[in-house]
């Protein structure tokens, strides 16, 4: 349905007006000495109880970037406090410090006072259109993002072989992830690297290939299927990896899926993949894939002592 024009300008014009009063033309929200996206942040912690990074990143639509230095600040202001996620060991929980409670409770203070003093200006007929009125177009907003997030996932591409800067791009995204969440170093990223770069230059082999899942030239994930390192008519998953903004997209399932797909085509007897304990969403992909846990032992072999696995799908 067509907006009319006029009903399109007053809403900007009512928009632009409330932005002003409200006070997000300042620095500082809230009578706090906070932006107004860290002011949003404690108060959806607060609705939430708590949330990990990606969490507030999908909830604000704000850059990973942004939000990790935001949150970095919060957790050494004493606002956050931070612990592992008890479904996912790579992913720490984030919430309320006493701290941040109180601070909450001072913006909700406030926050009141702004609302009720507004409110006070009209009728109760007008006071009901306001909080009707608001409830639907801010629905309505939130769903446009939705459509838009939709359209991105939508717009994510397999594609197979070799692509022009692969190894540097999978590299990164192995380094940065496993830098931040498990504290590997330069021997695992030089790892990585060069087992990519040897890997790469036996792609001719039909028994070998790799998936890269693709938004607009950029890779956002891979995996790899290496059908002749292990021998035995058995083929090794190596690489899988995911950019931070597509997990729990489905994107590594797609990936998984034509990699398994290869696999039956191709008849290998076994499909023996590596991890290692801390990994538990992956683990629950590849099991769902038919993988089972074949042996477990402790290692140090990337920097730190880990609880390290073999999965084998037959």
């Amino acid at each position: 349905m067509m907006a009319d024009s006029s009903i399109v300008e007053e809403i900007r014009i009512s928009s632009r007006l409330m932005v002003r009063e409200l006070g997000f033309m300042n620095h500082t929200l809230a009578a706090t000495d906070y932006s107004p996206s860290v002011v949003h942040t404690l108060l959806e912690m607060e609705s939430r109880g708590s949330m990990t990074a990606a969490q507030i990143v999908q909830v604000l639509g704000l850059e990973k970037s942004s939000v990790s230095r935001m949150l970095a600040k919060l957790i050494k202001a004493g606002e956050l406090e931070e612990t592992p996620s008890t479904e996912d060991a790579r992913f720490k929980q984030l919430s309320l410090s006493a701290q941040g409670k109180e601070t909450v409770r001072k913006i909700n203070a406030y926050g009141n006072e702004r609302v009720i003093s507004a409110l006070q200006k009209m009728d109760a007929s007008q006071q009901r259109v306001v909080s009707e009125g608001l409830g639907f177009y801010a629905s309505a907003l939130k769903a446009c993002r939705d459509d838009a997030d939709l359209n991105t996932r939508s717009a994510i591409e397999i594609v197979s072989g070799y692509h022009p800067g692969m190894i540097g791009r999978i590299t990164e995204m192995h380094g940065s992830f496993y830098a931040r969440e498990h504290h590997f170093g330069s021997f695992f990223e030089s790892k990585v690297a060069a087992g990519l770069a040897e890997f790469s230059g036996r792609l001719d082999n039909p028994d070998n290939q790799i998936w890269l899942a693709m938004i607009n030239g950029r890779i956002v994930g891979s995996v790899a299927i290496d059908g002749e390192d292990l021998g035995n008519n058995e083929a090794h998953l190596r690489w899988f990896i995911l950019d931070d903004g597509c997990r729990g997209s489905g994107v590594g399932r797609k990936l998984i899926a034509e990699a398994m797909k290869f696999c039956d085509e191709k008849a290998f007897s076994a499909v023996q993949l590596w991890t290692f304990n801390k990994l538990a969403a992956a683990r629950r992909l590849y099991e769902s894939f038919g993988f089972e846990l074949a042996k477990e032992w402790q290692g140090d072999q990337w920097g730190s002592s880990i609880t390290e696995q073999q999965f084998t799908r037959r």
